[in-house]
């Protein structure tokens, strides 16, 4: 098999025929590997010239592989079997799905719910060592779990200056304080956005400290580096952009569904690097994760916006199939949709084909792929919050049993349970364009099977469903909410924890932080006039139970 395949099936190959012939021309893809910034127009040039140096990571990163291994064979000495990762979006996402991939063990703290954070901290202190990861420094949730392993290093008797690695850009506050504490830090490339970071130090430090082969994975990029540099109509990265970002008119819901690509979460990192590239000034691609075991159009009563994205590990398969799924790995049957797109090829390969076919896309939609103009908003909101100290913000509307509910003046006034309150926010989707997102701001690793309401709501709305643990989705979709078409109705799920834990030397416990940001995130959707419900589970266990009931 090659390296990489892309194979576009109606509209989207549609949209191949008629951007691919005017990308080549204007060399596209080697102005892109020579660092053109001019190539996504004026308004994107300053911040593109600063952001483009992932072409050329899997070369500049090679001198990572030996001293990763270096400091892995330093950390068994000292008796570390576990590593910690504490990073958001673009700096979690990446060792995630390579390390899932490697099958090498990686706990992954990309939130700041107490629960989840005190499980991190109270398995095995003796053998963990945490890579604590942040490209600015300056990123909360990652800095209050960097200050509770520390405590919790300090507490237990370890230097933490022997158990805690830095990755960050070369003079951040972080990278600075760090070193002056006698941290050992490893700086990643300062011209690479975070969600383009998956062959940078942050996606490959603590991917190798975990045991991933991470010289293989850059050799997988290297392989595929020239072919897409290559200003040919083969070129797999301006045809899968084109099929993203081009297809008229724009079908902008992507629903990916694996189909036995062998690579485990590829659609969740591709989901922030897309959703937050493209989503924005009205505009946008929304990836949809497809639930494991569900064919990607299941329960879908209109596909006219949609394109599949079917991952598959043999590029010649048919498409026939009941389920989406079969033993021998084959495309989903996406002929309903009108548009499909087949994607095939290793893990390293894929990280650079992805960030090149969006770039491609942001192209074609006339954005610039390279800010995140509203994650900021969402950030700034909690913020306020916590120092006013409002908690989860207005008074509940109705209470039902364990469930408060909360919503905006959309919601009709009487209403008072939760079934008519989740009946309501679904009568205000769209039948043709519209999209539910479900936010689930609970422990996403104990309560991982609560997940499986996206199939349930996908079958009762007929139209796509998102669903984001939060705060990890405010770092990936959480941008195309704001930024993108005011197409999405949002469900919020938030639960007081069985116990808060407080962050050291703040005033503040993560409890009241990850509140916060619920909070926040609620009142910038409700500034751009999304529809928001909002749920609180003051007992977990006994609203979880109705809130399954209520959606199924």
């Amino acid at each position: 098999m090659s390296a990489l395949t892309v194979e576009a099936l109606g509209a989207a190959a549609d949209a191949v025929e008629q951007h691919l012939g005017p990308l080549v021309e204007e060399r596209f893809a080697s102005r892109l590997f020579a660092q053109d910034a001019t190539l996504w127009g004026p308004e994107a040039e300053s911040e593109a010239a600063v952001r483009l140096s992932w072409v050329g990571l899997p070369r500049s990163s090679r001198p990572l592989v030996g001293e990763v291994s270096a400091l892995r064979e330093q950390l068994r000495e000292r008796g570390v079997s576990r590593i910690v990762l504490c990073g958001m979006g673009g700096s979690s996402l990446a060792p995630e799905v390579i390390c899932a991939t490697a099958g090498v063990p990686l706990v992954v703290l990309d939130s700041s719910d107490p629960d989840m954070v005190r499980a991190a901290l109270e398995e095995d202190i003796s053998a963990t060592a945490v890579v604590v990861s942040s490209k600015s420094g300056s990123t909360l949730e990652t800095d209050s779990q960097r200050r509770a392993f520390v405590q919790a290093f300090t507490d237990a008797g370890i230097d933490p200056t022997e158990r805690v690695v830095i990755v960050t850009d070369p003079g951040s506050p972080l990278d600075e304080q760090s070193r002056a504490d006698g941290y050992r830090v490893v700086n990643a490339d300062p011209d690479v956005g975070g969600r383009y970071s998956a062959l940078t130090a942050f996606g490959l430090v603590p991917s190798g400290l975990a045991g991933a082969d991470i010289a293989a994975l850059l050799d997988e990029a290297e392989e595929v580096a020239d072919l897409l540099a290559d200003d040919d109509q083969g070129n797999p990265g301006l045809r899968l952009g084109a099929a993203l970002g081009g297809t008229e008119p724009l079908r902008d819901k992507l629903l990916f569904a694996d189909a036995g690509s062998g690579i485990s979460g590829l659609a969740d990192w591709a989901e922030q690097l897309i959703a937050e590239s493209t989503g924005k000034e009205g505009t946008g691609v929304l990836p949809v994760v497809v639930p494991a075991h569900a064919g990607p159009t299941d329960g879908l009563e209109d596909t006219t916006d949609c394109t599949v994205v079917a991952l598959i590990a043999d590029p010649d398969t048919d498409l026939d199939g009941d389920d989406g799924h079969d033993e021998s790995g084959t495309a989903p049957a996406g002929a309903a949709a009108g548009s499909q797109v087949n994607v095939a090829g290793p893990l390293g390969a894929q990280f650079l084909l992805w960030e090149v076919a969006t770039a491609v896309a942001g192209r074609l939609l006339g954005i610039n792929p390279f800010d995140q103009p509203d994650v900021e908003s969402a950030k700034q909101a909690a913020r306020d919050i916590m120092e006013q100290g409002a908690g989860e913000g207005d008074d509940p509307v109705a209470v039902d049993d364990a469930v408060e509910i909360r919503a905006g003046s959309w919601l009709p006034p009487g209403t008072s349970t939760l079934q008519e309150a989740v009946e309501a926010l679904t009568r205000q989707l769209d039948p043709a364009r519209g999209y539910l997102a479900v936010m689930v701001y609970l422990d996403r690793l104990r309560l991982a099977g609560l997940a499986s309401v996206q199939a349930d709501l996908v079958r009762r709305t007929g139209r796509p469903v998102t669903f984001g643990w939060g705060p990890r989705f405010l770092h990936s979709t959480g941008q195309y909410h704001k930024g993108g078409p005011a197409q999405g109705v949002y469900l919020q799920v938030t639960g007081a924890p069985e116990q808060d834990l407080a962050v050291p030397g703040k005033d503040y416990t993560f409890g009241e932080f990850i509140t916060a940001q619920a909070a926040g995130d609620a009142a910038v959707l409700a500034e751009h006039g999304r529809p928001v419900l909002r749920l609180h589970l003051t007992d977990q266990a006994r609203g979880l139970e109705q809130l399954r009931a209520a959606l199924g």
